[in-house]
């Protein structure tokens, strides 16, 4: 899938960080004692198995701010499917600098690389459905925009980056603020025409009374059996954008697709992926 890169400048304080956090203060210690500040080397950031590529771009990022001096060739790129074995980029220059960027480089392209493929799993077994995947905020503190922008390169898309993006009305603040139709008058009264809507229901009785109340956009069908979203979507009747959630994994996205729903919404793209193995050989 093709998706833009994100901006460096975004990306370097996140960057930056790993890098400060990883070399404290005294840098590459072992690297400083064992391996000659002359020695140059060519390096390259091999796949040990099948996946999606994401991260290759934080990975690169990583390598160049520790050394700008350093060549990188890339072979593959974010969003690409990588067999095992296959070579992602190559890094030329001081075998110092090459290890002392080597493990924030894989840390970044291994996690990002597990979203991308769990997100492209998902994405396929939706194939023929109108069914969108798409991610959650259960992302990793501090990681949010790379690891959202992993999601897109396995083939889905982006739910609101953070609380400010949307209204998003979920169970608990119907039970705060008094019930279904006290959330949405509140909402027709105070918020912006600019701003989307979107409300959470897990039963029908729910669904009902927001169809009745209005003042959504979107409606979040929360834990429900394959046959009660069936029948939610067909109450909607295409008058709201329908999101499934809950109990989403490869063996039951099809069966959820298949009911209608517009999208698909997984926390677990962003917070129980496995990690892909990547490898930095000299």
């Amino acid at each position: 899938m093709s998706v833009s890169a994100l901006p460096n400048l975004i990306l370097e304080p996140l960057v930056r960080s790993a890098l400060m956090e990883d070399l404290g203060s005294n840098g590459d210690v072992t690297t400083l004692t064992v391996v000659p500040t002359d020695t140059t080397y060519c390096a390259k950031l091999n796949a040990r198995e099948e996946a999606v590529v994401s991260g290759l771009q934080v990975a690169q990022l990583a390598f160049k701010l520790v050394d700008p001096t350093l060549q990188i060739t890339s072979h593959l790129y974010d969003g690409q499917r990588c067999a095992k074995g296959d070579t992602l980029m190559e890094i030329r220059g001081s075998a110092a600098s090459i290890l002392s960027g080597e493990r924030v480089a894989l840390n970044f392209a291994g996690r990002l690389s597990g979203v991308a493929t769990a997100t492209a799993g998902l994405v396929a077994e939706t194939a023929g459905t109108r069914a969108r995947i798409t991610c959650t905020r259960k992302t990793t503190p501090g990681l949010r925009i790379v690891e959202k922008q992993a999601v897109l390169h396995g083939g889905g898309f982006n739910h609101r980056f953070s609380l400010s993006d949307a209204i998003l009305i979920k169970d608990n603040h119907i039970a705060a603020a008094g019930g279904v139709r006290a959330v949405l008058e509140a909402t027709k009264a105070r918020a912006s025409h600019m701003m989307k809507v979107e409300i959470e229901v897990d039963r029908l009785d729910q669904l009902t009374e927001v169809l009745e109340v209005g003042g959504a956009d979107v409606v979040l069908l929360d834990n429900m059996s394959p046959d009660m979203l069936s029948e939610a979507v067909a109450m909607v009747d295409g008058r709201l954008v329908t999101e499934a959630s809950g109990n989403v994994t490869c063996e039951t996205v099809a069966a959820i697709a298949a009911t209608g729903v517009d999208y698909i919404s997984s926390g677990a793209l962003t917070h129980s992926y496995r990690t892909i193995d990547l490898g930095l050989d000299f």
